[in-house]
């Protein structure tokens, strides 16, 4: 896999974490330098300990500093926004009602196109638990973009 594919995928991961683009950047970067300081070339880049060192960094980040909670007229500046289409900011509402372990599941399987071997190993699962915390999960974001509707 080319190395600017697995940077977007581990960015990705850590900005939905920590929702912060310079903390983001940084995290990944450190992910990267971790990563070749144990296991050398960085040749063959195994996704799930590249997985596990940024989930870990993105840990520390969050005892280290107190995140802002989104200002109560958020939603209706974003519904203003005319670069947001409106399907957009209904499926990042959805998203935002599942819990942080459902989002995960989500991010890594849909967007970044994780193999079930990959994230199952990253979380510490077992496959048959990843199916079903995956269909629980979509089954969940379907019955609140129902709601949001």
């Amino acid at each position: 896999m080319d190395l600017e594919i697995i940077y977007d995928k581990i960015y990705r991961y850590v900005y939905f974490r920590i929702k912060d683009q310079t903390a983001a950047e940084d995290i990944t970067q450190e992910t990267f330098l971790r990563y070749i300081s144990k296991k050398g070339s960085g040749i063959g880049f195994e996704m799930r300990y590249l997985y596990t060192i940024a989930k870990n960094l993105c840990i520390d980040e969050y005892r280290k500093v107190k995140h802002d909670s989104m200002p109560e007229d958020y939603e209706s500046e974003a519904l203003q926004s005319p670069g947001i289409p409106e399907e957009k900011i209904m499926i990042r509402e959805a998203l935002s009602k599942l819990p942080e372990e459902d989002q995960e599941i989500l991010l890594l399987r849909h967007v970044n196109g994780e193999s079930a071997g990959t994230i199952s190993s990253t979380l510490g699962i077992s496959r048959f638990a990843l199916y079903r915390r995956l269909k629980s999960a979509e089954d969940k974001l379907r019955e609140n973009l129902e709601v949001g509707e």
